[in-house]
């Protein structure tokens, strides 16, 4: 696994707008916001042409403008760390147009994205072995008041960061004064409760070292849906590898599908798989991880990182966000813990796409450990 220099004192941030551009004067404010706060803590900056465009669909601009950018930026070597200006639709698109053998010679830097940037992170990883960052886009640097994920999430572009630990609490509902303030940042009312299904083999083999008291057995397994009320300790490593299911099962079985290749030659440090979903609902989080599945891409799994997906609660026919995850985790005999802080309902914990990840779980409390190697 490469990994790219750190940003330096000084260094030049550029932003690119593969997916998103923040074209309204609403989202130009928190954008404008977070690069003055950049550039007042001494860091320099270029803007691509497509953050502010939105000639596109799904997209800030057409898939040539925005392939032609991403390529451009990724090799500038006056860029010294990339920041995604937001999520957004198609960035698959995007990558059809991306100069793939041009980023592939280039000099590992980081990119920072999430969501539909998971078409850029994960194909980093993946196809030409170099880490990636799945943390927020640019715009989130310029919320008030600034959320501690933004700041690890800094934190492990500067390298001053290299762990990271879940949040007290978490966003359900848009915040109503994001309707009036372009500034506003999250509205935290929910507790953070993790959940944590632990196989009999992990449980049979003392892998677990203090009792699961709290859990209820079921399939082959113990499910404990409040961690809040367990005293265990969990510890899972294996490299960090994932994103947003939604674009994932988008790549899968395309010419940018190269997971088999990358399972097997890292399959002696097996994987620490992370996953949200954005439009998925609960049926289609299940046929995604059976797709998944089906296509082995679960193979040599040491864990499962499972962040709450945006139809957090929704129930259909019987089925709900867990069993829809787990019908076709558990058959991996590994542990799963959910409703970590991930994805679509922030804060989320910065990820270091390709690390050794360590997972450590103490009761409700989970701590991630990057190590680059």
């Amino acid at each position: 696994m490469r990994y790219p220099e750190f940003l330096p004192e000084g260094g030049t941030i550029g932003y690119v707008a593969p997916s998103f551009g923040l074209a309204d004067d609403f989202r130009k404010a928190g954008f404008a916001r977070g690069r003055e706060k950049f550039r007042q803590a001494g860091y320099g900056e270029k803007l691509g042409p497509n953050c502010f465009a939105c000639d596109g669909i799904g997209i800030s601009s057409t898939p040539e403008n925005c392939g032609r950018e991403l390529t451009d930026f990724y090799c500038d070597p006056e860029v010294d760390a990339i920041i995604s200006c937001a999520g957004g639709e198609l960035m698959c698109e995007t990558m059809s147009c991306v100069d793939l053998g041009r980023i592939g010679k280039a000099k590992p830097k980081w990119y920072m994205g999430y969501s539909d940037n998971t078409n850029f992170t994960f194909l980093l990883t993946t196809m030409f072995d170099v880490a990636s960052i799945y943390g927020p886009g640019a715009r989130s640097f310029g919320l008030e008041p600034r959320h501690p994920a933004i700041d690890d999430a800094f934190g492990i572009l500067t390298g001053r960061v290299n762990e990271v630990h879940g949040y007290d609490k978490w966003q359900l509902n848009r915040n109503p004064a994001e309707e009036t303030d372009p500034l506003a940042g999250y509205l935290l009312t929910e507790e953070r409760v993790s959940k944590l299904w632990i196989p009999e083999e992990w449980e049979r083999h003392g892998n677990v070292p203090d009792s699961a008291d709290g859990g209820n057995k079921t399939h082959a397994g113990t499910w404990i849906s409040d961690l809040r009320k367990w005293n265990g300790v969990l510890e899972i490593s294996g490299r960090m590898i994932g994103g947003c299911m939604d674009c994932l099962v988008n790549l899968l079985g395309t010419r940018f599908d190269h997971v088999k290749e990358f399972s097997e030659k890292y399959k002696e440090d097996g994987f620490v798989w992370f996953l949200e979903s954005c439009d998925l609902n609960v049926f289609s989080i299940r046929r995604a991880m059976w797709q998944m599945e089906e296509a082995g891409w679960f193979r040599h799994v040491k864990g499962f990182v499972i962040g709450r997906p945006l139809c957090f609660g929704q129930e259909m026919m019987g089925l709900d966000q867990y069993e829809a995850v787990l019908g076709i985790a558990r058959k991996h005999q590994v542990p799963v813990l959910m409703d970590v802080d991930l994805g679509h309902l922030p804060p989320a914990m910065p990820i270091i796409c390709g690390s050794m990840g360590h997972v450590k779980l103490r009761g409700n409390d989970v701590t991630i450990q990057y190590e680059l190697r």
